[in-house]
């Protein structure tokens, strides 16, 4: 057996002489459970409300989406679009026409971003789960355009689900100069009427949007031949991330492909710093917690200072010595470690099965009503690292600071 963990185990288990120390060890093993515990349950709630906040893209927003990497457009028969989308792994694909215009309703005004797709959109996302109201998803018939408006439409403009009148729609001339004598000739304007449904995404940002046809899109855009976006779903069973790269090969720099953490970057990003933020604050807790440690192996090294002078006299090392009341620290460190992951965890499945902590008192006000939480594996594997390398950190230079003051 290693000698000096041999020593350290049992000075870590044994009674001292004063009894000041034990409780000392014991607050430093508590402290560190404490700070370990909250990195566990604070990282797994920003990774429950992360995979929430993921759960609402499915309805949405496609598998991948290609866009061109310079400009807002590009050529609908452009032949690495046409290729892709031959792909053998690819079910559905879309060609989509995006960009922000006006709508009028009963004189009200507001900024929507209107989105035409083609008709087969209804089978790249899933959409029908998400449309309230008595019609169905539909986008034209004959000379007719249809417009499925969002939540945040509908209420601004006072549509309902149902409007009776006309929606009108109105996108600035992309092309020639502007006549200011005569302004409504610098805007092209059509209209749409309801298909009888709306969708809700819970999501804010899809709030102002209208799903209407590519055809009345390109038309409103003056995008004839071009597209915005292609967007796929990928055949059952697929590798998104294996097929993301395939096709990003074939796409070259010409285009861009994204998944769908990709398409809400910005959203996700913010999640990833708060989630660091919140590792590096809970990281200087645990570094006050460590201090505890430190205490209580001085005052360990003190109360043993004859058994220092023993184990000198018996052919023990200054090496040794100092390992002895390094694993001493150490171990304090991987109990408190242990002690504060298996409480940590304990919590989050408590708050997943019961969940104890609630966002509001009253249903409906919130997407689910407690805190989700969501415990990765690796976050684990990364806050116990974490505490042992700080644990160590805190107690090498007073180890050997202290062994050198007491042999002198």
């Amino acid at each position: 057996m290693n000698f000096p963990f041999y020593i350290a185990r049992r000075y870590l288990l044994s009674k001292k002489s004063t009894h000041a120390i034990n409780v000392i060890s014991l607050i430093s093993v508590i402290g560190v459970a404490v700070a370990t515990m909250a990195l566990v349950v604070v990282l797994s709630g920003f990774n429950g409300f992360s995979d929430l906040f993921a759960s609402f893209f499915t309805n949405f927003d496609p598998q991948l989406k290609i866009e061109a990497t310079k400009g807002k457009a590009a050529a609908a028969d452009d032949p690495i679009l046409e290729k892709i989308k031959s792909l053998p792994s690819v079910a559905v694909a879309t060609k989509c026409v995006s960009d922000q215009a006006m709508a009028t309703y009963n004189g009200k005004q507001l900024m929507v971003t209107v989105k035409g797709v083609e008709d087969n959109f209804d089978s790249l996302t899933n959409i029908s789960n998400i449309l309230y109201g008595d019609g169905d998803f539909r986008l034209h018939i004959a000379n007719l355009e249809y417009g499925i408006v969002g939540i945040g439409v509908a209420e601004s403009l006072g549509t309902t689900v149902e409007w009776r009148d006309y929606l009108r729609i109105y996108a600035p001339q992309r092309k020639g100069q502007y006549d200011m004598s005569n302004p409504t000739n610098a805007f092209v304007a059509d209209s749409l009427i309801s298909p009888g449904v709306i969708f809700q995404v819970k999501n804010n940002k899809y709030a102002n949007h209208i799903i209407t046809s590519i055809g009345f899109a390109r038309r409103i855009f003056n995008r004839q031949g071009e597209i915005t976006s292609l967007e796929l779903r990928l055949k059952a069973g697929e590798d998104i991330e294996k097929t993301k790269k395939q096709i990003q090969e074939l796409a070259g720099d010409a285009f861009t492909v994204k998944d769908r953490y990709e398409q809400q970057a910005d959203t996700f990003n913010i999640m990833r710093i708060e989630k660091l933020f919140a590792y590096v604050f809970l990281t200087f807790i645990l570094m006050v917690a460590c201090f505890n440690i430190i205490g209580s192996l001085s005052m360990l090294m003190i109360d043993k200072k004859e058994d220092i002078q023993t184990l000198r006299n018996l052919g023990a090392t200054d090496k040794q010595i100092n390992q002895i009341f390094l694993f001493e620290g150490r171990m304090i460190s991987a109990f408190g470690a242990f002690i504060g992951i298996a409480v940590g965890l304990l919590l989050c499945w408590l708050q997943q099965v019961y969940g104890i902590v609630r966002l509001g008192d009253q249903a409906g006000n919130f997407v689910v009503n407690a805190y989700p939480i969501s415990v990765h594996p690796w976050d684990i594997v990364a806050i116990f690292l974490t505490v042992i390398v700080i644990g160590w950190l805190a107690v090498w230079y007073p180890v050997r600071y202290m062994s050198r003051k007491l042999t002198k």
